[in-house]
């Protein structure tokens, strides 16, 4: 069995506070590019399973050609293998055009059965790509995993926190996770690691290799201020809580509100 972990290639977050307003609004920044953070605990995730279970583990990413170093980290950290897909395949489309290319990229590893994600990207943060992609696969969903606990007759239990508890699920596999930040530590990739990533060929997977229907992404348009509403403020005395609350209500009901 095959476990995929979705990667994204972000800008350092370390560097951001070293960043002027203007070098931001001029366009001309050039920022340091790394693995998504959120991301290092899908790919940490991934390895733990792999060491656990002797599952293989293969990361993936969508960006332009040459956009390999997150992939890289996560080979220095210990997955299997990577694949970029060419971000030129969407051609500008929207979050569900991105989710349909990485779910056919899952499908070409061959034998996937879970696929693990961050939580969000630092850039973006929308956090809804994990979910397009289980749509696409026909897959089930888990998230805000914090622990995976076992792996067993085909089915995967794991604990989720939610606000205002925890829970532990079964689902049957296969199955699309995004993790918590609280499931594990990320690794720091060793120095054979690094070497063993420095010398790896990463395959481009292109319009060739997917089945990806036309681009499309929602636009915007016309779009316009509602005029500003004049409102008045009524406070309403009394001698009791009881007489406030009355004339309240005679008000809300002359204004047919109630």
């Amino acid at each position: 069995m095959k476990v995929a972990v979705l990667i994204k290639q972000t800008p350092d977050t370390a560097e951001l506070p070293k960043v002027s307003v203007a070098e931001a609004q001029s366009g001309d920044l050039q920022a340091t590019m790394v693995i998504n953070p959120w991301d290092e605990f899908a790919a940490e995730e991934a390895i733990d399973l792999k060491e656990r279970f002797d599952f293989e583990t293969a990361a993936i990413s969508l960006g332009s050609e040459g956009e390999t170093d997150a992939l890289k980290h996560a080979l220095a950290m210990g997955v299997d293998s990577a694949v970029l897909v060419d971000e030129r395949i969407i051609d500008n489309g929207d979050e569900w055009t991105t989710a349909e290319a990485l779910a056919e990229a899952v499908k070409t590893e061959g034998d996937v059965a879970l696929v693990l994600t961050g939580k969000m990207s630092v850039d973006g943060n929308s956090g809804v790509i994990y979910a397009g992609v289980a749509c696409k696969l026909g897959w089930d969903l888990l998230v805000n995993v914090t622990k995976v606990v076992d792996i067993v007759d085909g089915k995967l239990i794991a604990e989720q926190v939610f606000e205002g508890g925890q829970e532990t699920v079964e689902a049957p596999l296969p199955l699309v996770v995004s993790v918590a930040k609280e499931i594990n530590e990320p690794r720091y990739p060793s120095f054979m690691g690094i070497r063993k990533a420095s010398r790896a060929k990463i395959p481009l997977l292109g319009n060739d290799d997917l089945r990806i229907r036309p681009a499309y992404a929602s636009h915007w348009r016309n779009l316009v201020k509602p005029e500003r509403e004049r409102v008045q403020a009524r406070i309403f005395d009394g001698d009791s809580v009881e007489e406030k609350a009355a004339r309240l209500a005679d008000a809300l009901l002359a204004e047919k509100v109630i």
